[in-house]
């Protein structure tokens, strides 16, 4: 989707009095939705380059970029703490918090002053604000890490903030697995989303350190279509509906089980998932479709009869052909992660494509064998209430019978607790370091 920047050499001063004025408006309608669910519709402010930009609020009940319409690029981020002062953690998310507050408003975090650093990189100077979100994590570690309680906070863990399992065909690689903190940037533009993380990195500097980075797109980001993934299919369509609030409520957000600085939190998920994209698209488009069960150009289930189906059409997993098999096959994926094959279990899924380049023979994943292969696949993202009534109850049958899994391999990533949204004069989980 095409940008209209403005100019990048516009005036540090006259940007910061137009975004200014922008962030002024937000925060006050911002203010007035505090509590409050986030808006389906964020403001739209008018710059003087007549672009039009879409600021979302930073404050409210639940953090922003969870249940927002997708944007089209993300920046994944995971932290390993440097210290062992619990104070200095604390700072850490203090600063991120105030960034945050500037950077999703489009504001310079400081002042110039030609005798110190710039206050920030300076390398989205002139692009609009993207609808940029920021949503940070805690990840087991901070908690505990080998057998020891490091900052005192263990106690405070949630009984649903469990160790993922290993999985059946899990690869993951240490460098690209865990984390203490997580930070996920989305936004419109992937300059903005990769210069909110770089900023959040020097604010840590002496506190932590990155462990590893993952960024990654969507084809055709209109958050009324479901984006389809390097395969070619439909991603996202099993979604629960996040614009009623007895639905999120009960799969979404966390309420008092997890204590106060987990009310109105959730748990995300994050997966680099790679793809043998070149042996994928060698296989017969029957194959395909029965492999994930839908169509792969309308998206409909393979059980959908009718002249007029497309994704969202019920799936019929009792649906038998004339010789009494199964439409939709036993380990085809749909059926797999259906509600009704998990006891009713629902995650939402917040997906991105990601493409690293290429990997050397050195490199080889299974199950395939090649030269050189894509280094691409899926940064799957998902959030839940419990990750153990949501994507371990799923996922493990997955990992297990999953038609899919001769073509995906799960190399990294890790599960961390999303705090409950931020209101104005505090900062992130200040609930848990000050208890």
């Amino acid at each position: 989707m095409d940008q209209n920047h403005q100019p990048r050499g516009c005036p540090m001063a006259s940007r910061r009095f137009l975004l200014a004025a922008a962030a002024g408006l937000a925060g006050a309608a911002a203010g007035a939705r505090l509590a409050g669910a986030e808006p389906d519709h964020p403001p739209l402010i008018k710059t003087a380059s007549l672009t039009t930009d879409r600021l979302l609020p930073f404050h409210g009940r639940h953090q922003n970029g969870i249940v927002t319409p997708q944007q089209g690029h993300t920046y994944f981020a995971a932290f390993d703490i440097a210290t062992d002062k619990r104070a200095e953690v604390a700072g850490l998310l203090r600063r991120w918090t105030q960034a945050a507050e500037k950077l999703t408003q489009g504001q310079p975090l400081g002042s110039d002053d030609p005798n110190t650093p710039p206050p920030d990189s300076g390398d989205v100077l002139g692009l609009p604000p993207s609808r940029l979100t920021l949503t940070f994590g805690l990840g087991p570690t901070l908690f505990t890490k080998d057998g020891a309680d490091r900052f005192g906070l263990a106690k405070h863990r949630p009984e649903a903030f469990v160790d993922l399992p290993r999985f059946v065909g899990d690869q993951l690689v240490p460098e690209r697995t865990g984390g203490d903190l997580s930070v996920q940037a989305c936004g419109d533009d992937p300059q903005a989303t990769m210069s909110a993380v770089r900023q959040l990195m020097r604010l840590a500097y002496g506190v932590a350190t990155i462990r590893w980075v993952q960024n990654g797109f969507l084809a055709g980001y209109d958050p009324k279509i479901t984006p389809r993934n390097l395969m070619g299919f439909k991603d996202g369509t099993f979604n629960p509906d996040v614009k009623d609030p007895k639905i999120t409520d009960r799969l979404i957000w966390a309420g008092d089980e997890g204590g106060a600085w987990m009310r109105g939190g959730t748990y995300v998920v994050a997966r680099p998932i790679r793809i043998a994209l070149e042996h994928w698209d060698r296989m017969k488009l029957s194959f395909q479709e029965q492999t994930i069960g839908r169509e792969k150009r309308s998206g409909a289930p393979l059980s959908a009869t009718g002249a007029h189906n497309d994704e969202f059409t019920p799936i019929d997993l009792d649906a038998n052909d004339r010789d009494g098999n199964p439409i939709i096959p036993e380990n085809a994926h749909v059926r797999l992660a259906a509600p009704q094959t998990n006891d009713g279990a629902q995650i939402l899924r917040r997906g991105y494509s990601y493409d690293n380049g290429v990997s050397l023979v050195a490199e080889r994943w299974p199950p395939w064998r090649h030269a050189v292969e894509l280094d691409a696949g899926l940064l799957f993202v998902c959030y839940q209430r419990d990750p153990r009534t949501g994507f371990i109850k799923i996922f493990d049958r997955m990992s297990k019978f999953d038609m899919l899994n001769q073509f995906v391999t799960h190399v990294g990533g890790g599960l961390f607790a999303c705090p409950g949204g931020v209101a104005p004069g505090r900062y992130l989980a200040q609930d848990l370091f000050e208890a």
